[in-house]
Protein backbone atom coordinates (compact mmCIF):
# COMPACT_ATOMS: atom_id res chain seq x y z
CA UNK A 1 0.00 0.00 0.00
CA UNK A 2 1.63 3.36 -0.73
CA UNK A 3 2.21 5.56 2.45
CA UNK A 4 0.69 8.94 2.73
CA UNK A 5 4.14 10.23 2.86
CA UNK A 6 4.25 8.79 -1.17
CA UNK A 7 2.45 10.42 -3.49
CA UNK A 8 0.48 8.72 -6.25
CA UNK A 9 1.81 8.40 -9.76
CA UNK A 10 -1.63 9.86 -11.06
CA UNK A 11 -0.98 12.69 -8.40
CA UNK A 12 2.44 12.78 -9.49
CA UNK A 13 1.50 13.39 -12.77
CA UNK A 14 -0.79 16.05 -11.92
CA UNK A 15 1.49 17.84 -10.28
CA UNK A 16 3.73 18.11 -12.99
CA UNK A 17 1.27 19.39 -15.39
CA UNK A 18 3.78 18.98 -18.29
CA UNK A 19 4.86 17.01 -21.19
CA UNK A 20 8.87 16.53 -22.26
CA UNK A 21 8.76 18.96 -24.99
CA UNK A 22 8.19 21.76 -22.42
CA UNK A 23 11.29 20.33 -20.50
CA UNK A 24 15.02 21.10 -21.70
CA UNK A 25 15.58 18.63 -23.79
CA UNK A 26 19.08 17.69 -21.69
CA UNK A 27 16.27 17.10 -18.82
CA UNK A 28 15.20 13.97 -20.44
CA UNK A 29 18.19 11.59 -19.92
CA UNK A 30 17.62 8.68 -17.36
CA UNK A 31 15.03 6.63 -15.78
CA UNK A 32 14.71 3.73 -13.76
CA UNK A 33 12.32 0.68 -13.77
CA UNK A 34 11.19 -1.19 -11.38
CA UNK A 35 10.00 -4.06 -14.01
CA UNK A 36 14.25 -5.21 -14.15
CA UNK A 37 14.08 -7.78 -11.65
CA UNK A 38 11.01 -9.07 -13.10
CA UNK A 39 12.46 -9.11 -16.69
CA UNK A 40 15.17 -11.20 -15.00
CA UNK A 41 12.95 -13.67 -12.99
CA UNK A 42 10.73 -14.35 -15.89
CA UNK A 43 14.03 -15.20 -18.14
CA UNK A 44 15.53 -17.36 -15.96
CA UNK A 45 11.78 -19.24 -15.07
CA UNK A 46 11.21 -19.42 -18.77
CA UNK A 47 14.76 -20.20 -19.85
CA UNK A 48 15.28 -22.52 -17.22
CA UNK A 49 11.86 -24.25 -17.94
CA UNK A 50 12.73 -24.50 -21.82
CA UNK A 51 16.26 -26.16 -21.12
CA UNK A 52 14.62 -29.11 -19.33
CA UNK A 53 11.87 -29.30 -21.86
CA UNK A 54 11.16 -32.47 -24.07
CA UNK A 55 13.65 -32.77 -27.05
CA UNK A 56 11.35 -32.03 -29.77
CA UNK A 57 10.49 -28.86 -28.13
CA UNK A 58 13.78 -28.06 -27.28
CA UNK A 59 14.73 -28.65 -30.91
CA UNK A 60 11.72 -26.40 -31.98
CA UNK A 61 12.26 -23.67 -29.62
CA UNK A 62 16.31 -23.84 -30.48
CA UNK A 63 16.20 -23.89 -34.53
CA UNK A 64 13.14 -20.64 -34.69
CA UNK A 65 16.67 -18.84 -33.37
CA UNK A 66 18.21 -16.72 -36.78
CA UNK A 67 22.11 -16.86 -36.01
CA UNK A 68 23.86 -14.00 -38.54
CA UNK A 69 27.58 -13.92 -38.17
CA UNK A 70 28.92 -10.53 -39.79
CA UNK A 71 32.45 -11.44 -38.94
CA UNK A 72 33.17 -11.11 -42.95
CA UNK A 73 32.24 -7.29 -42.96
CA UNK A 74 34.05 -6.42 -40.12
CA UNK A 75 36.99 -4.08 -39.32
CA UNK A 76 38.86 -5.58 -36.50
CA UNK A 77 41.17 -2.55 -36.58
CA UNK A 78 38.83 0.09 -36.33
CA UNK A 79 36.70 -1.64 -33.82
CA UNK A 80 37.14 -0.43 -29.97
CA UNK A 81 39.62 -3.22 -28.08
CA UNK A 82 38.16 -6.22 -26.58
CA UNK A 83 39.34 -7.80 -22.73
CA UNK A 84 41.35 -10.61 -22.72
CA UNK A 85 38.72 -13.79 -21.90
CA UNK A 86 39.29 -16.16 -19.84
CA UNK A 87 39.63 -19.54 -22.08
CA UNK A 88 37.51 -21.36 -19.43
CA UNK A 89 34.63 -19.12 -19.42
CA UNK A 90 34.96 -16.40 -22.17
CA UNK A 91 32.03 -14.17 -20.95
CA UNK A 92 33.03 -14.82 -16.93
CA UNK A 93 33.89 -12.09 -15.23
CA UNK A 94 33.82 -9.08 -17.41
CA UNK A 95 30.99 -6.79 -19.10
CA UNK A 96 28.81 -7.71 -21.47
CA UNK A 97 27.28 -4.70 -24.18
CA UNK A 98 24.99 -5.86 -26.28
CA UNK A 99 23.29 -4.31 -29.26
CA UNK A 100 19.39 -4.54 -29.63
CA UNK A 101 17.53 -3.72 -32.29
CA UNK A 102 13.71 -3.61 -32.91
CA UNK A 103 13.76 -4.00 -36.85
CA UNK A 104 10.97 -2.58 -39.46
CA UNK A 105 10.78 -4.67 -42.21
CA UNK A 106 7.16 -3.66 -44.43
CA UNK A 107 7.29 -6.94 -46.28
CA UNK A 108 4.96 -10.18 -46.25
CA UNK A 109 3.29 -10.27 -42.09
CA UNK A 110 5.22 -7.04 -41.06
CA UNK A 111 4.06 -5.42 -43.90
CA UNK A 112 0.26 -5.74 -43.01
CA UNK A 113 1.20 -4.65 -39.97
CA UNK A 114 2.42 -1.32 -40.64
CA UNK A 115 2.12 -0.32 -44.04
CA UNK A 116 3.67 -2.10 -47.40
CA UNK A 117 7.28 -0.06 -47.70
CA UNK A 118 10.38 -0.54 -49.50
CA UNK A 119 13.40 -1.35 -47.33
CA UNK A 120 14.39 -2.30 -43.94
CA UNK A 121 14.56 0.46 -41.14
CA UNK A 122 15.68 -0.38 -37.30
CA UNK A 123 12.61 1.25 -35.36
CA UNK A 124 14.36 1.57 -32.13
CA UNK A 125 17.96 0.71 -31.08
CA UNK A 126 19.18 0.37 -27.40
CA UNK A 127 22.49 -0.75 -25.65
CA UNK A 128 22.01 -3.13 -23.16
CA UNK A 129 25.46 -3.48 -20.36
CA UNK A 130 25.35 -6.12 -18.15
CA UNK A 131 28.21 -5.02 -15.85
CA UNK A 132 30.98 -7.57 -15.02
CA UNK A 133 29.59 -8.56 -11.39
CA UNK A 134 26.85 -9.39 -12.38
CA UNK A 135 24.71 -6.78 -10.34
CA UNK A 136 23.76 -4.08 -12.59
CA UNK A 137 21.51 -4.13 -16.23
CA UNK A 138 21.49 -0.84 -17.69
CA UNK A 139 19.51 -0.87 -21.47
CA UNK A 140 20.06 3.10 -23.17
CA UNK A 141 17.98 3.85 -25.64
CA UNK A 142 19.06 5.89 -28.73
CA UNK A 143 16.37 8.07 -30.40
CA UNK A 144 16.00 7.24 -34.39
CA UNK A 145 15.80 10.99 -34.97
CA UNK A 146 19.38 11.63 -33.13
CA UNK A 147 21.39 13.68 -35.79
CA UNK A 148 24.97 11.98 -36.17
CA UNK A 149 27.55 11.49 -38.29
CA UNK A 150 28.00 8.01 -39.56
CA UNK A 151 31.36 6.35 -40.48
CA UNK A 152 31.46 4.08 -43.50
CA UNK A 153 30.38 0.64 -43.11
CA UNK A 154 31.27 -2.66 -45.08
CA UNK A 155 28.16 -4.29 -46.65
CA UNK A 156 27.81 -7.92 -48.57
CA UNK A 157 27.60 -5.41 -51.81
CA UNK A 158 30.63 -2.82 -50.55
CA UNK A 159 30.97 -0.19 -48.45
CA UNK A 160 28.70 2.54 -47.43
CA UNK A 161 30.68 5.74 -47.56
CA UNK A 162 30.64 7.91 -44.47
CA UNK A 163 27.36 10.12 -43.45
CA UNK A 164 27.59 13.91 -41.90
CA UNK A 165 24.46 15.09 -40.13
CA UNK A 166 22.57 11.87 -40.95
CA UNK A 167 19.40 10.59 -38.66
CA UNK A 168 20.87 7.58 -36.60
CA UNK A 169 18.67 4.83 -37.79
CA UNK A 170 19.93 5.65 -41.73
CA UNK A 171 22.86 3.51 -40.84
CA UNK A 172 20.60 0.38 -40.60
CA UNK A 173 18.62 1.43 -43.54
CA UNK A 174 22.08 2.22 -45.63
CA UNK A 175 23.36 -1.53 -45.08
CA UNK A 176 20.05 -2.75 -45.57
CA UNK A 177 19.50 -1.25 -49.30
CA UNK A 178 23.51 -1.48 -50.19
CA UNK A 179 23.71 -5.17 -48.95
CA UNK A 180 20.16 -6.47 -49.46
CA UNK A 181 20.67 -8.75 -46.22
CA UNK A 182 20.50 -8.37 -42.38
CA UNK A 183 24.12 -9.08 -41.94
CA UNK A 184 24.66 -5.74 -44.06
CA UNK A 185 22.11 -3.77 -41.83
CA UNK A 186 23.26 -5.30 -38.67
CA UNK A 187 26.91 -4.34 -39.48
CA UNK A 188 26.25 -0.79 -40.06
CA UNK A 189 24.69 -0.14 -37.15
CA UNK A 190 27.51 -1.68 -34.97
CA UNK A 191 29.96 0.25 -36.87
CA UNK A 192 27.96 3.21 -36.18
CA UNK A 193 27.32 2.32 -32.55
CA UNK A 194 31.07 1.50 -31.85
CA UNK A 195 31.79 4.87 -33.61
CA UNK A 196 30.18 7.26 -32.09
CA UNK A 197 30.67 5.75 -28.26
CA UNK A 198 33.90 3.97 -28.12
CA UNK A 199 32.04 1.12 -26.34
CA UNK A 200 32.66 -2.06 -28.04
CA UNK A 201 29.62 -4.80 -28.82
CA UNK A 202 29.79 -7.96 -27.58
CA UNK A 203 26.94 -9.36 -29.72
CA UNK A 204 23.66 -8.34 -30.95
CA UNK A 205 19.61 -9.29 -31.20
CA UNK A 206 17.19 -7.87 -33.90
CA UNK A 207 13.60 -8.47 -32.92
CA UNK A 208 10.86 -7.99 -35.71
CA UNK A 209 7.20 -5.99 -35.79
CA UNK A 210 5.59 -10.05 -35.82
CA UNK A 211 7.20 -11.78 -32.96
CA UNK A 212 6.45 -8.38 -30.58
CA UNK A 213 2.78 -8.54 -31.91
CA UNK A 214 2.26 -12.46 -31.20
CA UNK A 215 4.56 -12.63 -27.97
CA UNK A 216 1.09 -10.26 -26.28
CA UNK A 217 -1.20 -12.34 -27.90
CA UNK A 218 0.27 -15.75 -26.42
CA UNK A 219 -0.24 -13.79 -23.10
CA UNK A 220 -3.67 -13.21 -23.90
CA UNK A 221 -3.18 -9.44 -24.06
CA UNK A 222 -1.43 -6.18 -21.64
CA UNK A 223 -3.35 -4.71 -19.25
CA UNK A 224 -3.07 -0.96 -19.13
CA UNK A 225 -5.21 2.23 -18.06
CA UNK A 226 -4.61 5.63 -20.13
CA UNK A 227 -5.33 8.89 -19.13
CA UNK A 228 -6.61 10.35 -22.25
CA UNK A 229 -8.21 8.45 -25.34
CA UNK A 230 -5.49 7.68 -28.23
CA UNK A 231 -6.27 8.34 -31.79
CA UNK A 232 -3.23 7.22 -34.13
CA UNK A 233 -4.49 6.29 -37.88
CA UNK A 234 -1.35 6.22 -39.20
CA UNK A 235 -0.28 3.06 -36.46
CA UNK A 236 -3.76 1.81 -36.90
CA UNK A 237 -4.97 2.33 -33.52
CA UNK A 238 -7.59 4.03 -31.60
CA UNK A 239 -7.93 3.11 -28.00
CA UNK A 240 -10.27 5.31 -25.01
CA UNK A 241 -9.33 6.36 -21.87
CA UNK A 242 -9.29 4.23 -19.01
CA UNK A 243 -8.36 0.52 -18.18
CA UNK A 244 -8.05 -1.98 -20.94
CA UNK A 245 -6.52 -4.78 -21.97
CA UNK A 246 -4.29 -4.49 -25.34
CA UNK A 247 -4.43 -7.32 -28.27
CA UNK A 248 -1.04 -7.79 -30.13
CA UNK A 249 -1.95 -5.19 -32.48
CA UNK A 250 -2.95 -2.76 -30.53
CA UNK A 251 0.11 -3.21 -27.83
CA UNK A 252 1.91 -2.75 -31.18
CA UNK A 253 0.13 0.10 -32.65
CA UNK A 254 0.66 1.73 -29.35
CA UNK A 255 4.45 0.90 -29.21
CA UNK A 256 4.84 2.47 -32.64
CA UNK A 257 2.50 5.41 -32.91
CA UNK A 258 3.76 8.99 -32.84
CA UNK A 259 1.00 11.18 -34.16
CA UNK A 260 -2.13 11.33 -33.54
CA UNK A 261 -4.85 12.71 -30.81
CA UNK A 262 -3.28 12.11 -27.34
CA UNK A 263 0.25 11.64 -28.75
CA UNK A 264 2.93 15.14 -29.07
CA UNK A 265 4.62 13.60 -31.89
CA UNK A 266 7.62 13.16 -29.89
CA UNK A 267 10.38 10.04 -30.68
CA UNK A 268 11.29 10.45 -27.18
CA UNK A 269 7.53 10.14 -26.06
CA UNK A 270 7.32 7.07 -27.98
CA UNK A 271 10.40 5.37 -26.38
CA UNK A 272 9.09 5.86 -22.98
CA UNK A 273 5.87 3.50 -24.11
CA UNK A 274 7.93 1.04 -25.61
CA UNK A 275 9.80 0.85 -22.00
CA UNK A 276 6.93 0.82 -20.32
CA UNK A 277 4.99 -1.82 -22.85
CA UNK A 278 7.47 -3.84 -21.97
CA UNK A 279 7.42 -3.25 -18.03
CA UNK A 280 3.71 -4.24 -18.35
CA UNK A 281 4.30 -7.59 -20.85
CA UNK A 282 6.92 -8.42 -18.54
CA UNK A 283 4.52 -8.50 -15.32
CA UNK A 284 1.81 -9.97 -17.77
CA UNK A 285 4.12 -12.95 -18.16
CA UNK A 286 4.56 -13.52 -14.46
CA UNK A 287 0.78 -13.16 -13.39
CA UNK A 288 -0.43 -15.66 -15.92
CA UNK A 289 1.85 -17.91 -14.29
CA UNK A 290 3.09 -19.22 -18.27
CA UNK A 291 5.66 -22.44 -16.04
CA UNK A 292 2.51 -24.02 -15.17
CA UNK A 293 0.30 -23.54 -18.37
CA UNK A 294 2.71 -25.57 -21.02
CA UNK A 295 0.41 -24.68 -24.25
CA UNK A 296 0.57 -21.17 -23.15
CA UNK A 297 4.26 -21.30 -22.41
CA UNK A 298 5.11 -23.26 -25.85
CA UNK A 299 2.82 -20.52 -27.84
CA UNK A 300 4.85 -17.72 -25.80
CA UNK A 301 8.29 -19.10 -26.79
CA UNK A 302 7.73 -19.83 -30.07
CA UNK A 303 6.76 -16.26 -31.13
CA UNK A 304 9.72 -15.14 -28.67
CA UNK A 305 12.16 -17.28 -30.26
CA UNK A 306 10.83 -16.87 -33.80
CA UNK A 307 11.09 -13.18 -33.83
CA UNK A 308 15.17 -13.43 -32.68
CA UNK A 309 17.78 -12.66 -35.10
CA UNK A 310 20.85 -12.79 -32.65
CA UNK A 311 24.71 -12.90 -33.27
CA UNK A 312 26.43 -16.27 -32.72
CA UNK A 313 27.04 -15.82 -29.19
CA UNK A 314 22.99 -15.80 -28.50
CA UNK A 315 22.03 -18.28 -31.17
CA UNK A 316 21.26 -21.29 -28.71
CA UNK A 317 19.14 -22.00 -25.62
CA UNK A 318 21.81 -22.66 -23.46
CA UNK A 319 23.47 -19.48 -24.19
CA UNK A 320 20.13 -17.64 -23.27
CA UNK A 321 19.65 -19.63 -20.27
CA UNK A 322 23.25 -18.84 -19.08
CA UNK A 323 22.57 -15.33 -19.69
CA UNK A 324 19.27 -15.24 -17.76
CA UNK A 325 20.88 -16.96 -14.92
CA UNK A 326 23.90 -14.92 -14.61
CA UNK A 327 20.99 -11.66 -13.64
CA UNK A 328 19.30 -13.60 -11.14
CA UNK A 329 21.21 -11.66 -8.33
CA UNK A 330 20.24 -8.18 -10.08
CA UNK A 331 17.92 -6.27 -7.78
CA UNK A 332 15.42 -4.26 -8.90
CA UNK A 333 16.88 -0.51 -7.96
CA UNK A 334 20.22 -1.88 -10.38
CA UNK A 335 18.32 -2.35 -13.36
CA UNK A 336 17.43 1.04 -15.31
CA UNK A 337 15.70 1.95 -18.82
CA UNK A 338 17.32 5.00 -20.14
CA UNK A 339 17.41 7.14 -22.85
CA UNK A 340 20.86 8.94 -23.83
CA UNK A 341 21.01 12.48 -22.57
CA UNK A 342 19.39 15.02 -26.18
CA UNK A 343 18.61 18.25 -26.59
CA UNK A 344 17.32 19.94 -30.37
CA UNK A 345 18.68 19.86 -33.17
CA UNK A 346 19.07 23.45 -34.13
CA UNK A 347 18.24 23.37 -37.38
CA UNK A 348 15.27 20.94 -37.06
CA UNK A 349 13.56 20.86 -33.52
CA UNK A 350 12.16 17.74 -35.12
CA UNK A 351 15.54 15.95 -34.66
CA UNK A 352 18.08 15.65 -31.46
CA UNK A 353 21.68 15.91 -30.77
CA UNK A 354 23.38 14.31 -27.83
CA UNK A 355 24.63 16.40 -25.32
CA UNK A 356 27.93 16.56 -23.74
CA UNK A 357 25.98 14.54 -20.84
CA UNK A 358 25.95 11.69 -23.32
CA UNK A 359 29.69 11.50 -23.26
CA UNK A 360 29.95 10.55 -19.21
CA UNK A 361 26.67 7.81 -20.27
CA UNK A 362 29.13 5.94 -22.88
CA UNK A 363 32.41 6.59 -20.33
CA UNK A 364 30.76 4.91 -17.39
CA UNK A 365 29.58 1.68 -19.61
CA UNK A 366 33.09 1.38 -21.19
CA UNK A 367 34.41 1.19 -17.63
CA UNK A 368 31.62 -0.69 -16.38
CA UNK A 369 30.54 2.24 -13.93
CA UNK A 370 27.25 2.53 -13.00
CA UNK A 371 25.95 5.05 -15.31
CA UNK A 372 24.32 8.21 -13.31
CA UNK A 373 20.69 8.45 -13.06
CA UNK A 374 18.53 11.81 -13.10
CA UNK A 375 14.54 12.01 -13.18
CA UNK A 376 12.64 12.01 -16.35
CA UNK A 377 9.48 13.60 -16.97
CA UNK A 378 7.76 11.98 -20.11
CA UNK A 379 4.07 12.26 -19.82
CA UNK A 380 3.09 9.31 -21.84
CA UNK A 381 -0.28 9.44 -19.98
CA UNK A 382 -0.20 5.48 -19.89
CA UNK A 383 -0.84 3.56 -16.73
CA UNK A 384 -1.49 0.30 -15.26
CA UNK A 385 -1.87 -1.04 -11.82
CA UNK A 386 1.28 -1.17 -9.62
CA UNK A 387 2.42 -5.00 -8.70
CA UNK A 388 1.55 -6.15 -5.55
CA UNK A 389 5.32 -6.66 -4.22
CA UNK A 390 6.57 -3.24 -5.19
CA UNK A 391 3.81 -0.97 -4.12
CA UNK A 392 4.50 2.03 -2.27
CA UNK A 393 8.09 2.45 -3.52
CA UNK A 394 8.67 5.67 -5.78
CA UNK A 395 7.17 5.15 -9.06
CA UNK A 396 9.00 6.41 -12.58
CA UNK A 397 7.19 9.33 -14.16
CA UNK A 398 6.48 8.31 -17.65
CA UNK A 399 2.95 7.73 -16.35
CA UNK A 400 2.85 4.10 -16.47
CA UNK A 401 2.25 1.54 -14.19
CA UNK A 402 3.07 -2.10 -14.56
CA UNK A 403 0.07 -4.36 -13.24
Amino acid sequence: MTSPETPTRAAQRAARGSTDRELPAHARSLRRHKVGRIVALALVGVFTFTGTAAGALYYTLEHNIEAVNIDALTNEDLRPAAPEPDPEDPNGGRALNILLIGSDARDGENGAIGGEAPGMRSDTTMVMHVSADRTRVEVVSIPRDSIVDLPSCLTSNGEVPAQSKAMFNSAFAFGWDRGGDIESAVSCTRTAIESLTDVRMDGFMVVDFTGFEHMVDAIGGVPITLDAPINAPLADLDLPAGEQVLNGQQALGLARARKGEGLNGSDLQRIDRQQDLLDAMASAVLSKNLLTDTPALIQFLSSATSSLTVSPEFSSIPELTGLALSLNKVSTENIIFETIPITDYPADKNRVIWTSAADEVWANMKADIPIPVSEQVSGTGISSPEPADTAGETADTTGVVVP
